[in-house]
């Protein structure tokens, strides 16, 4: 009996450490060992012209191998992400914002072979973007999983190319789920305390099956390095973005014609609800699909296509995800009364002069001058206007130039800007594209100088000044 209570307690007193371990004995060496191969370092280049009187690094130092290129009245940029294979044939995913601004993109494998890449596709929206390499042998490759099942206190891990560093991990937990930190319309970020510094985005956050769950794609830091706070898309929107990447070379997203906010006790007293879940309908664009569909202003939506609505920005998820073309039932409180009315999406789908178009044959309009629609620049996401973007900030037809999608959290620009202002001109240059804008950050960026925009914000005009490094 003595024997017995002696055991009893020596297993009492194991308990508490074993309940503060925090991951397996054997560590994660032979799932790492398995998924690293398929984890590449993304290097890219951009040539700025007009550049003169550029620092060059020292000989002998580590970073003397980007002095190649430079040249009187020029400068060749180079920047490192990570990125990961997702199918043997060489479909890699990362951020847009690692590949968005360059000229030619290298894939470099744990192994140290390189291949150059070509952009498959990009979605400024969501900053992912897929590229393809072409090997004469299949590639290794990890599986996307499902972000859904990860729980607030799971162990994941990142790994990539923090500082050029190549093939890091760093382990930690899923912190908070569905985080929104206005980088876009689609924010529903996973927060981790894994490591995740500069170089790291565009790589995976794997959970501890070996499933990609995330896209690694930005830090809250006051310093640049990680604090602890890092966020990465989950595979739930990735996912869709990638395989419509992959078979049309661009995202097909739907369009419902409304303009939504969050559910508060005016709207729902008007409508007759109680609850608090929910997606309110302010304003419904005229001749667009809900519009058709019976849909009114005032409207609370509950349910979309059999999905349950929390808020506005989950109804902006589920109608940019449905299919174009297809009937959806939308149910609705209106006056106390709760109904279900079926809407035909429509494609989302934008043109130069600022229409939106849903072409039968599903193929897009080209832009005139070929330059991209949104990108980055110091930490700042932008877009080139359209009519989706001028519904969903409320700016007028005749406000010209580019609208701020959100500002990098912990970013020295943060402050500066807010979702919804238009940068008209950057010093005396009109913002009349992301070709321009780029074009002017190119060069801003070599001394990292600041410069002034001149803002559109709710229709006043105002100035800030931006730091240019991100």
């Amino acid at each position: 009996m003595r024997a017995f209570f002696f055991a009893l307690a020596a297993m009492t007193l194991a308990l508490p450490a074993l309940a503060q371990s925090r991951y397996p004995s054997e560590g994660y060496a032979d799932l790492v060992e398995r998924l690293s191969p398929a984890v590449v370092n993304i290097s890219t280049s951009q040539r700025v012209e007009g550049v003169d009187d550029l620092p060059r690094f020292p000989p002998g130092s580590p970073l003397e191998r980007f002095n190649e290129g430079l040249g009187q009245g020029a400068a060749q940029v180079t920047s490192l992400g990570s990125g990961f294979i997702v199918s043997a044939d060489g479909v890699v995913v990362t951020n847009n914002h690692v590949i968005e601004a360059a000229d030619a993109i290298e894939v470099v494998l744990q192994n140290g072979q390189r291949y150059e890449a070509v952009v498959v596709g990009r979605d400024p929206a969501t900053d992912i973007a897929v590229l393809r390499v072409h090997a004469r042998q299949p590639l290794p490759y990890v599986n996307m999983g499902d972000s859904d099942t990860a729980r607030v206190g799971d162990i994941v891990l990142a790994i990539g190319n923090p500082f050029g560093l190549g093939g890091s991990l760093s382990v930690g937990v899923v912190s908070a789920r569905n985080r929104n930190i206005e980088a876009g319309r689609y924010d529903d970020f996973i927060q981790t305390d894994a490591a995740i510094n500069r170089g790291n985005s565009g790589g995976p956050l794997f959970n501890s099956d070996g499933d990609v769950i995330g896209v690694n794609t930005a830090i809250v830091s006051p310093t640049g390095a990680s604090v602890g706070v890092g966020f990465a898309t989950p595979t739930s929107i990735v996912r869709p973005v990638v395989e419509q990447l992959v078979r049309y070379g661009e995202t097909r997203r739907g369009w419902l014609g409304v303009r939504l906010a969050n559910i508060n006790p005016a709207a729902a007293d008007r409508a007759g609800y109680s609850g608090e879940d929910g997606a309110v309908i302010t304003r419904i664009t005229p001749g667009g699909p809900a519009a058709s569909a019976g849909l009114q202003a005032g409207d609370v939506v509950l349910r979309f296509n059999g999905r349950d609505v929390s808020d506005s920005r989950a109804l902006t998820r589920m109608v940019g995800e449905a299919q174009v073309g297809a009937t959806a039932p939308v149910e609705i409180m209106r006056n106390g009364r709760r109904m279900s009315l079926n809407v035909t999406i429509q494609r989302l789908q934008e043109t130069d002069d600022g229409t939106r178009v849903a072409r039968d044959d599903g193929t897009p309009e080209p832009r005139s001058d070929g330059g991209p629609r949104g990108g980055r620049i110091f930490g700042i996401a932008l877009s080139e206007l359209d009519a989706s973007l001028r519904e969903e900030f409320q700016i007028d037809a005749s406000v010209q130039g580019l609208v701020v999608l959100g500002v990098d959290v912990g970013s020295e620009n943060e402050n500066a800007l807010r979702p919804g202002d238009v940068i008209e001109a950057i010093g005396f240059t009109p913002a009349d594209s992301m070709t321009t804008v780029r074009a002017i950050a190119g060069r801003a960026a070599i001394g990292e100088h600041a410069i002034v925009l001149r803002i559109n914000r709710d229709g006043a005009i105002t100035y800030r000044r931006v730091r240019a490094r991100t």
